[in-house]
């Protein structure tokens, strides 16, 4: 079995308080990581090059984004939603890897993995400003990611759902009998993706043993998209 380390590696991680960030966290500093933990507001233009100055050399970009997410039909979805939503997930991300990139492509080495959503990958009702957003964090990074490939930097994506987390399934929503019927139902793992599970394969993608992946999106989901 592979040893994953990130001995050395400087990791800036977003939003580590949320979604899967206390888990990458943990994750990443185990194998080894110096894990730049930023919480604060990105959805300001300025907020993602300040942080990445302010950071320095950086090896590994977790762009981990989220926000609860939306449960609007279609037809009542407003200009606040949409916008609200592209300017939490998406703007974001462009910001934050087109201020990461200019050193990773000078050194010749970097990974730049977002934590993106299976939601993107299935029609889901009542979700559509949710959806659209997180399908266009998946299209960036599968743009980016052949771009940058022969600079031998490595941009890739991980989309999960039924995955555990603070943000989308805390302990109230794993504890309410009706979903965990809809986790029987939908879901062929039967469960959720424990988060530890998600962080080590998230470091595993960061690592020098997958210098191979370019631009791809890698479903987390139990099975639930190709059920």
């Amino acid at each position: 079995m592979t040893v994953i380390t990130l001995t050395g590696k400087r990791v800036l991680l977003t939003q580590a308080d949320a979604f899967m960030g206390p888990a990458l966290r943990e994750v990443f500093a185990e194998a080894g990581a110096e894990v730049l933990a930023v919480t604060g507001d990105l959805r300001e233009p300025e907020a993602a090059e300040a942080i990445v100055r302010d950071a320095g050399r950086i090896d590994v970009l977790l762009a981990n984004l989220a926000l609860p997410a939306p449960a609007t039909a279609v037809t009542e979805v407003d200009d606040l939603e949409w916008e609200n939503v592209f300017a939490t997930l998406v703007h974001p991300l462009m910001r934050l890897t087109r201020a990461v990139l200019p050193q990773m492509l000078e050194r010749r080495a970097g990974k730049v993995l977002a934590i993106g959503s299976a939601a993107a990958l299935r029609g889901m009702k009542r979700a559509s400003s949710y959806s659209a957003a997180r399908g266009a964090q998946l299209a960036y990074i599968q743009a980016v990611g052949v771009e940058a490939a022969s600079h031998n930097v490595q941009v890739n994506a991980i989309a999960q759902n039924f995955v555990e987390n603070p943000t989308y399934f805390p302990p109230q929503v794993q504890a309410n009998p009706a979903f965990l019927e809809r986790l029987r139902r939908e879901v062929p793992l039967g469960r959720l993706v424990a988060a530890r599970e998600d962080a080590q394969f998230a470091a595993y993608l960061c690592s020098e043993a997958a210098n191979c992946f370019v631009g791809q999106v890698f479903p987390l989901c139990g099975g639930w998209v190709t059920r």
